[in-house]
């Protein structure tokens, strides 16, 4: 992966396993019309970041105390297979990064890192899950929103119409 040298532009996009692909091709867009590389971020919740390389390669360990472990973030292979087939036929140039920690912490490192044009991020997930995950958590686009200075693109997943209640509201 190479680094921003101020020629390249890079718009970085949070993906994660299950993900709709409507995420990684509205930032694949906007990196083709911006002349940018796109770059595919994975971070993993359960590990922490430990060293990060001057190559990009993060040396991470579990949260968990009983699984006392060290090693080098592995990006999903699976989750690779599933951009390539969402990203098959652009003419985007990218790549994949695996990154451990705080979700919104670690894209805004990222986007930093490489002077990123913007950081593309998708919708909460719904239901009970997503609920209970963003009151522990908060959302990851409002973290991103409030506490770096580049544009956060939100993707709408799982929109809902004008008399329906949002995601976080109840549902009475």
């Amino acid at each position: 992966m190479e680094t921003s040298d101020r020629t390249t532009r890079f718009v970085v996009v949070g993906v994660s396993p299950g993900q709709p692909t409507t995420v990684v091709t509205t930032a694949a867009a906007f990196a083709e019309r911006f002349d940018a590389h796109l770059v595919c971020a994975s971070v993993d919740t359960g590990r922490y970041t430990v060293v990060r390389e001057p190559d990009g390669q993060i040396l991470s360990a579990a949260i968990d105390p009983d699984l006392a472990d060290e090693g080098v973030e592995e990006f999903d292979p699976e989750l690779r297979a599933a951009l390539e087939k969402s990203l098959h036929g652009r003419t985007v140039r990218w790549a994949v990064r695996a990154l451990a920690g705080a979700p919104s912490l670690e894209l805004s490192r990222l986007a930093d890192e490489l002077d990123a044009t913007m950081i593309v991020v998708g919708t909460r997930e719904p239901g009970a899950r997503g609920s209970l995950h963003d009151f522990f958590t908060g959302s990851v686009a409002v973290q991103l929103a409030h506490r770096q200075h580049r544009p956060v693109v939100v993707v709408p997943l799982h929109p809902v119409g004008p008399e329906a209640p949002l995601p976080w509201q109840d549902a009475r």
